[in-house]
């Protein structure tokens, strides 16, 4: 049976922490910060983890992540 492969972009914008939960940037602060108010860009700094459903999503996508 051949290898499976991994999705470059799941690989590029994911990564997976020790206890299995999925790590990923925060959404919404690519463009329009003028309109977005200064809470909501104090609160999208650095990272998340995702929900169950969306995690779900991308393990499938990184089948050799641990």
């Amino acid at each position: 049976m051949p290898k499976m492969k991994t999705k470059s972009s799941a690989k590029k914008r994911f990564k997976v922490t020790a206890s299995g939960r999925v790590k990923a940037a925060q959404a919404g602060k690519r463009h329009g910060m003028i309109k977005r108010t200064n809470k909501f860009l104090r609160n999208a700094r650095g990272t998340t983890t995702l929900c169950a459903a969306d995690e779900k999503i991308v393990k499938g996508f990184m089948p050799y992540a641990r």
